[in-house]
């Protein structure tokens, strides 16, 4: 990639293609003032920006690697480099009035687009705008449809196609470059332009990066330097699956004793409601003070080793806030470790009958007392592993012991949260045997986060916000580094009368065999929706799909360890790997590592399966049928999930004897 200036003009491209080329006609930085307006109702946000000047920068001068780009009276200054294949921009200057940059990318019509974040609606981008902002996905993310409808009314948000837990500045081509902005600004990616990519941001970014290379395993090599990798899970979440479950101790001993009489391989259970429970509107919430409920889970550590002896970890459930009139609640707020208001008091905020403190971990001590916390009352009592919930709801007009707002915070909080998990862990040296796993993040997520899940699905097979979301999810955020993902087993969200049966928790099951690890989950509304445990057959199921999941170990332990160590996904798009066009538009199949591809049923009722594969040679997973490169129909009644290996795969032997 080369960057040629000119006269008052100034290209960086390669190969034909020109990634920007700026001329006093077409400009490649827009200088602006913009008045945002954001409405927050929990996690959910309304945000309209008004532009109210938007200056096109026509005039550009250079000395050595800093430009001055200059129109009207406005200036920003920049510093502008090559390193190899990579354009760097950097130390950003602007007038004091500036709040909104705009850069403009060259881009073409139908040019393929990756990335934002995990995004569950489209894996290709193109056509389409999307904010970078976390917030919760929402109930259903289509507008068009009737429980979004419904759920906006409710006041609880439907969300849209481009709503996530986990946005990220950072997109690639098919045409093999990578465009990373550092930044944790409010920014908006408009890619539905044939001709352009337009980059907004409400804030001067710390940068903008742009790297080539002959490969997307090369970009993904690009991606590892950039954001570093996951430790890799350990073992004993690779092999079985952990049964989420609610109720106290005889309730768990009971699950586990069924399970084990069916031949079900169990590696964990994990009680979210360890410390207790409230009811409210929405369904059963946990009692947000983070120590063991003895009434709920009496002879807690007994229980725990009772479990080890057979090889079953307990996980349970922690977020970044503390219950209003707990004990907990009332020290941190002593000692001044809660995110405040712009007055100067705590900032108090509303989960919906239920009034928390939200953890400020740009203060050292905070942060300190939050992974004391994690230490004593998880880790030391046995814990093997958690969710570590939320971290979507920073308000705006927050104040943060490091002097920052909420505005620029509100991004920066996910990868802060993870941070205290894993280095309570780390401190605790159990990294590696100690797993928490998240739904938001950003930036910085990849380094300390160990894993992964797709949050709240609701209970369907929709393509916006049902199992087939999950897909491309899983792919995108492997694009951007975090390879360790997984989902609830069953889906999560239960509104409006939409309730799980027991085909979208068989579906759920044989797919996530061919994830990173497999748990499931009760749901917000247990008693009305199916669960594992509530038919013979759904139980014989479990019990022959965790079998599989055994006889697989070897080649999963290689796919997690592979994800650790070189930054390529567990959960990989087809074009990874396959230089083929076809394979740039799969969206809803991948690669499970290198030597299996997985093409998940996600729609009711189906009893057979259209599949892409490329060019290869294939044998199907159960029934050992062959075949080549293109589209095939296959027969997937449930139980029978469309799952292909590579011939000349080395792990070939191990496929040749996995039956069902």
């Amino acid at each position: 990639m080369r960057l040629i200036k000119g006269n008052n003009t100034f290209s960086v491209g390669k190969d034909g293609w020109t990634i920007i080329e700026h001329t006093a006609e077409r400009p490649f930085l827009y200088a602006g003032i913009g008045k945002e307006r954001i409405e927050q109702h929990y996690g959910d946000f309304k945000i309209k920006d008004k532009v109210v000047e938007k200056i096109p920068l026509k005039q550009v001068e250079f000395s050595g690697d800093r430009a001055v780009f200059s129109n009207c009276g406005c200036q920003v200054s920049l510093r502008m480099r090559m390193e190899g294949d990579r354009l760097v921009i950097d130390s950003i200057e602007t007038d004091d009035a500036v709040n909104r940059l705009f850069f403009v990318l060259q881009s073409e019509k139908g040019e393929r687009l990756y990335g934002c974040g995990e995004q569950f609606s489209y894996l290709n981008l193109k056509g389409r705008n999307f904010p970078v902002w976390t917030s919760e996905p929402g109930v259903g993310r289509d507008p068009t449809s009737l429980i979004s409808f419904q759920a906006d009314r409710m006041g609880i948000g439907g969300g849209d196609y481009y709503t996530t837990n986990y946005p990220q500045p950072t997109f690639l081509s098919e045409n093999k470059y990578l465009v990373h902005m550092e930044t944790s600004f409010y920014s908006d990616f408009d890619f539905t332009e044939d001709d352009h990519t337009q980059i907004t941001v409400w804030g001067k970014p710390e940068h903008l990066a742009i790297e080539s290379s002959g490969s997307f395993l090369g970009l993904m090599d690009a991606v590892t330097r950039m954001f570093g990798t996951q430790p890799a899970l350990p073992d004993w979440m690779l092999e079985g699956v952990t049964l989420g479950m609610q109720g106290g101790t005889d309730v768990v001993y009971e699950k586990v004793a069924q399970a084990k009489a069916y031949g079900i391989n169990v590696n964990g259970v994990w009680c979210q409601d360890w410390v207790g429970k409230k009811i409210t509107s929405f369904g059963k919430r946990l009692f947000w003070k983070w120590e063991k409920n003895e009434e709920a889970y009496p002879d807690f550590e007994k229980m725990i080793q009772d479990l080890a002896k057979d090889g079953i970890r307990f996980l349970a459930y922690i977020n970044p806030y503390l219950l209003e009139g707990t004990e907990m609640f009332r020290d941190a707020s002593t000692r001044g470790y809660f995110i405040k208001r712009p007055d100067g008091g705590d900032y108090i905020a509303d989960f919906g009958e239920f009034h928390c403190g939200t953890m400020d971990f740009t203060n050292p001590d905070a942060m300190e007392w939050y992974k004391q916390v994690i230490r004593r009352n998880m880790i030391d009592l046995g814990i093997s592993g958690w969710m570590a919930d939320f971290g979507e709801y920073v308000p705006v007009d927050a104040v943060f012991f490091n002097g920052k707002t909420g505005r620029e915070m509100h991004n920066q909080y996910p990868a802060l949260w993870a941070r205290c998990n894993y280095e309570a862990i780390q401190e605790s040296g159990k990294l590696g045997e100690v797993v928490f796993f998240m739904r938001s993040g950003g930036i910085g997520s990849q380094k300390y986060c160990t894993l992964l899940w797709a949050g709240d699905q609701s209970v369907d097979f929709t393509l916006h916000d049902g199992l087939a979301s999950t897909i491309p999810a899983g792919i995108s955020l492997g694009l951007m580094g975090n390879g360790l993902t997984h989902f609830d087993l069953g889906g999560y969200t239960s509104l409006f009368g939409n309730v799980r049966d027991e085909e979208l928790m068989l579906r759920h099951l044989e797919y996530a065999v061919f994830t990173p690890y497999m748990r499931t989950h009760e749901g917000n509304r247990p008693d009305e929706n199916f669960q594992y445990d509530q038919s013979e057959h759904c139980l014989q199921q479990f019990a022959v799909f965790t079998r599989i999941r055994k006889a697989l170990l070897p080649y999963i332990r290689q796919v997690v360890r592979e994800n650790a160590e070189t930054g390529l996904g567990a959960m990989r798009p087809l074009f990874l790997h396959y230089d083929q066009e076809e394979c740039l538009d799969v969206a809803y199949e991948y690669l499970f590592g290198r030597d299996l591809l997985v093409a998940p049923v996600h729609e009711e009722g189906a009893v057979e399966w259209e599949v892409f594969l490329p060019e290869d040679e294939w044998i199907h997973l159960f029934t050992k049928e062959s075949f080549g490169g293109g589209r095939v129909k296959v027969q997937a009644e449930l139980g029978n999930i469309p799952v292909f290996y590579r011939k000349k795969s080395s792990f070939r032997e191990l496929f040749d004897g996995i039956k069902k």
